[in-house]
C-alpha cells in the first residue's frame, strides 16, 4: 500500500532536513600543556582517559603547530590568519578581524564560548577594552569567561580558578558571587547548559579552557577539605607539589572534556557533531614530564617542539576513521575553512587565504595535506624575540639558515646547515614578509601585513 501523497511529501521533507542537518562543532583549546602531558601521546606521568577514548573514536594528529604564547595562537586559530597579517599585541584581537565564530553565526550556527578571553586589550588600554560586549561583537551569542573587562589585579580582578570573577553575557559576576566554586566547573556547566537549549539547531562550542595555566592549584578532585576560597589559588612553592597540582589539572581538564563528550551524547548528537581537542602552546617552563622513557622539559615562549607541537584529537562519530593516528601536517590558521566546509560556507574574498582544510580527513579521505607548516612569531610580550620558521614532520628551518632535523633533536642542538639545505623551506621563508627580532613588548613598530600574498607552495 502506498502512502498517501500528503504524508509521502512529509516524510521526503523530513528526511531531507534530517539530511541537510550541518554538524555541530565543539572545539576545545587548553591552556599551556603540549603532548608530553596526554597518555594518548605517549605520557608517563598522567593518565587521560578521556581523550585516550576520544582518540580511540576518531584521529590522532602527530603533527599540529601552534605558536610559542596564547594570544599569538588564539588570534591565530580565530581568524584564520598568519600573524603578520593581523597580530600586534599580547592580550588583543582587534574588533574589526572576522572570527570563525561569525562565519559560523552566518549559517545559522548558534554560537558560544566559555573560558580564557584576554583578547580585549587591556594589557595595553586600547580602545574598548571596557566593553563587556566584545565577546558578541566577536561573533558569539552567548558567553561565560575570564578577563573580559578587568585584568587579575585591582579591586574586581581575580584568578580563575577558585571564587573567580566571571563575565557572562553582559553581567559581572564577582568572586563573592562564585565564593567556593571552582571556575573550570562553572564555565563547563555553562557551555553544557547551551548545549542542551540549542539541540535542536546547529551549535558551535569553543572552550579555550583555563586549565592547565599556572598558578598550580588543587583541583576539586584534590583539594580534599582545604579552603576554597579565592585564596586558594596561591600555588605551593615546593616543586613536587607544583607538579602534582599540575598532574591534577591535566586530569582534571580530561574530566571535563568527558563531561562535554557525554552532555552532546545525552541529547542525541554524537554521531552529528565533530569534536576537536588541542591546546595554545607548550607546556610552562618550570615543569619537566616523562615522556616516552626521556623527560621532557616544557617549552612555553620558545619556537623548539616542545613550545611549538600541540596535541590534536578529532572525532567525528559515524562519519570518519576510527582509531587512525596521521602524520598530516595541520596549522592554526587551517582551522577556520575546516569550519567553514563543515558548515557548507563557501569562502569569499573576506576571508582568509593562508589555511588548508583537513575536513576530509576528519572523513577517512586523503584531503590534500601540508607539505609545510609556517610560524611568524613576533610575541610582543616580556622578553621573547621574534622570529619566523618553516618545517615539515621532520625538517625546520629558521630565517638564518638554522636547519634541525627534528625526531632526532627537539632541542635544536644539531645544526645540519653545513652539510645541508631544504628547497622546499627555502623557499617558504622567502616568500614571507620581513621578519624582525625586536618582538618584545617595547617594540615601538608593529608592523603587519594584512595584504601579503600567499606564502609560496
Amino acid at each position: 500500500m502506498k502512502p498517501f501523497p500528503v504524508l509521502a511529501l512529509i516524510l521526503h521533507s523530513t528526511c531531507f532536513l534530517l539530511a541537510e542537518k550541518k554538524p555541530n562543532i565543539v572545539l576545545i583549546m587548553a591552556d599551556d600543556v603540549s603532548w608530553e602531558c596526554f597518555s594518548c601521546y605517549g605520557a608517563e606521568d598522567y593518565k587521560t582517559p578521556h581523550l585516550d577514548a576520544l582518540a580511540t573514536k576518531g584521529i590522532r594528529f602527530n603533527h599540529c603547530y601552534s605558536t610559542p604564547i596564547c594570544t599569538t595562537s588564539r588570534v591565530k586559530l580565530m581568524t584564520g590568519k598568519y600573524n603578520f597579517r593581523n597580530y600586534t599585541h599580547f592580550g588583543y584581537l582587534h574588533p574589526e578581524e572576522k572570527t570563525f565564530a561569525h562565519l559560523l553565526k552566518s549559517a545559522g550556527y548558534k554560537t558560544a564560548i566559555a573560558g580564557k578571553w584576554q583578547l580585549s586589550g587591556l594589557y595595553h588600554g586600547a580602545p574598548g577594552n571596557q566593553d563587556a560586549s566584545r565577546p558578541v561583537k566577536a561573533g558569539f551569542d552567548e558567553y561565560c569567561l575570564w578577563q573580559v573587562t578587568t585584568q587579575k589585579r585591582g579591586k574586581r580582578g581575580g584568578e580563575r580558578f577558585w571564587s573567580p570573577p566571571l563575565e557572562q553575557n553582559g553581567k559581572f559576576l564577582t568572586k563573592e558571587d562564585h565564593h567556593l566554586k571552582y571556575g573550570p566547573d562553572l564555565m563547563s556547566d555553562f557551555l553544557c547548559d547551551f548545549i542542551r537549549r540549542n539541540k535542536d539547531d546547529p551549535f558551535f562550542v569553543y572552550y579555550p579552557t583555563v586549565l592547565v595555566h599556572d598558578p598550580f592549584v588543587p583541583t576539586p578532585d584534590t583539594i580534599g577539605d582545604r579552603p576554597r576560597t579565592h585564596a586558594s589559588n596561591k600555588q605551593p612553592k615546593d616543586k613536587a607539589a607544583k607538579k602534582a597540582n599540575f598532574v591534577a589539572m591535566v586530569q582534571y581538564l580530561d574530566k571535563l572534556v568527558g563531561k562535554i563528550v557525554k552532555q552532546v551524547d545525552d541529547i542525541g548528537q554524537l554521531d552529528n557533531t565533530i569534536i576537536l581537542f588541542t591546546a595554545d602552546n607548550g607546556t610552562h617552563v618550570s615543569l619537566t614530564s616523562r615522556w616516552n622513557g626521556q623527560d621532557i622539559r616544557g617549552g612555553k615562549g620558545g619556537t623548539t617542539d616542545m613550545g611549538t607541537h600541540v596535541p590534536f584529537i578529532a572525532s567525528w562519530a559515524g562519519k570518519g576513521p576510527q582509531g587512525l593516528v596521521s602524520n598530516d601536517l595541520i596549522d592554526f590558521t587551517d582551522f577556520y575553512p575546516t569550519l567553514a566546509q563543515a558548515a557548507g560556507i563557501k569562502l569569499g574574498k573576506n576571508d582568509p587565504i593562508d589555511g588548508v582544510s583537513f575536513l576530509p580527513q576528519l572523513q577517512g579521505k586523503k584531503g590534500t595535506p601540508r607539505d609545510w607548516v609556517f610560524c611568524h612569531y613576533q610575541p610582543y610580550w616580556g622578553n621573547f624575540k621574534g622570529t619566523q620558521f618553516a618545517r615539515t614532520q621532520t625538517h625546520k628551518l629558521y630565517p638564518d639558515g638554522r636547519l634541525y632535523h627534528i625526531p632526532n633533536d627537539l632541542k635544536e642542538e644539531t645544526n645540519l646547515a653545513p652539510t645541508q639545505s631544504n628547497k622546499t623551506l627555502t623557499k617558504v621563508l622567502k616568500s614571507a614578509p620581513p621578519a624582525t627580532t625586536k618582538g618584545t613588548n617595547k617594540a615601538k613598530e608593529r608592523p603587519v601585513y594584512p595584504d601579503w600574498k600567499l606564502l609560496s607552495k
